[in-house]
């Protein structure tokens, strides 16, 4: 798909000489372009916008424009987007507000249509964001994480690599590594599908699960919690990154199920 004539680029755009450009799309600049992107048609892209390389821009799309934040007055802000991310139809995807500040997608990531992502928000490799899922202002999304249909991210927190959110879940706390979410921010027990897809073995599922139950399987102070499982557990990489990014939350962390009983969880 060569450029379409009926596209408009403003003229401080950067395209690599393989863009492929569909009818109606509209391209402010500055931005960059790189090669073997196809932006498909009536999708928009804001200025101070870089897109890498072998990326699809769905019909519709906006990516780059304006935050939806009343403390943005126009300032030079950033949306980042890395290689090989496919980014379907009307997806937003909003520029930083604070200025030289930037919202960041990387590589790999699969963006469902009408998803959302607000300015300073930030995903890894190999995320999955179904459609409707709204990721709120400077949440930061971490590797292979799954945020499923209809899910809502409040602003400033985190998922962790290889979180799992059940459709329509919602959270305003971190949501720790490896486990499955559901309902209001609720640990619902370990992604085992998700590690046994990523290629964990038996030897770094088995601590981790142990780390999950002690931490999540019935509600307690989690900062003994995590003590415990220091005591407890073999300290696996994995479980030292479950414990680091407990330590390290600033908005709270997810919680378990009331319920210890409840049988719709995996601990």
């Amino acid at each position: 798909m060569p450029i379409d004539p009926s596209a408009r680029i403003a003229a401080t755009v950067e395209l690599a000489p393989d863009v492929a450009v569909g009818p109606g799309v509209i391209i402010d600049g500055p931005s960059r372009i790189g090669t073997g992107t196809r932006i498909l048609a009536h999708a928009y892209i804001g200025p101070y916008t870089t897109i890498g390389e072998n990326n699809l821009i769905g019909f519709g799309a906006i990516v780059g424009y304006d935050p939806q934040d009343y403390a943005f007055t126009g300032e030079e802000s950033y949306t980042v987007i890395g290689d090989h991310n496919l980014i379907r139809e009307y997806v937003t995807i909003h520029r930083g507000t604070k200025p030289g500040s930037a919202t960041r997608v990387g590589n790999h990531n699969f963006l469902m249509a009408t998803s959302h992502m607000a300015h300073n928000s930030s995903l890894g490799d190999h995320v999955v964001v179904v459609n409707g899922a709204l990721v709120g202002g400077y949440v930061e999304v971490a590797d292979r994480a799954f945020i499923s249909a209809n899910c809502l991210l409040h602003q400033f927190i985190r998922v962790g690599t290889l979180v799992m959110m059940r459709g329509g879940a919602r959270a305003s706390r971190d949501l720790p590594p490896f486990c499955n979410i559901d309902d209001t921010h609720t640990v619902k027990g370990l992604n085992l599908v998700g590690l046994r897809r990523a290629g964990f073995s038996r030897d770094q599922i088995g601590p981790l699960r142990q780390a999950v139950r002690l931490l999540f399987g019935t509600r307690m102070n989690l900062k003994l919690a995590v003590e415990r499982v220091a005591a407890e557990v073999d300290l696996t990489p994995e479980v030292a990154h479950l414990l680091e990014f407990i330590k390290a939350s600033k908005r709270g962390v997810a919680f378990g199920p009331k319920n210890s009983h409840d049988q719709d969880q995996d601990f």
